[in-house]
């Protein structure tokens, strides 16, 4: 495969303002709602002693979240009530608004069910799952003989 490059880039480029004007209207609006995503993001951690949920879910209060335990599955969801628009402001762009979301994980056979808590702090939802005591790692040292 052989690389070319090109003398005169900027002959490629679209020079109508118009449709430079467009395009962004259409990428900003249209496919930027379509294509984001509507689920936190989540960081999930293992201690010696406990697994760590985490996620990210700003703008959100404690009241607005769900979580269910259904055998091994533990489920996470919000719903926000949506707010009233101030009638007096005409907003050229409004990215941010966020509805409902739901995210399911399947916990291990280690995890002891009735031990389960939540905390919501600036932003994140931490739920701290404690192991069994069986499944609790043991850790020592071995001699060689």
């Amino acid at each position: 495969m052989t690389l070319v490059k090109f003398a005169n880039a900027q002959k490629n480029r679209v020079t109508n303002p118009f449709f430079n004007d467009v395009y962004s209207i259409l990428n900003d609006s249209f496919l930027s709602e379509k294509l984001t995503t509507k689920i936190p993001a989540v960081n999930i951690a293992e201690t010696t002693n406990e697994f760590q949920v985490e996620l990210a879910v700003p703008g959100l209060e404690k009241e607005d979240f769900k979580i269910n335990l259904d055998k091994n599955v533990l489920s996470v969801s919000a719903d926000k009530k949506t707010e009233t628009v101030d009638e007096n402001k005409k907003f050229s762009k409004r990215e941010y608004s966020f509805n409902s979301f739901s995210r399911s994980f399947t916990l291990p056979e280690s995890a002891d069910y009735s031990k389960i808590e939540a905390d919501y702090t600036n932003g994140i939802l931490k739920l701290t799952i404690t192991k069994k005591e069986e499944a609790k790692l043991q850790s020592r040292e071995i001699a060689v003989k």
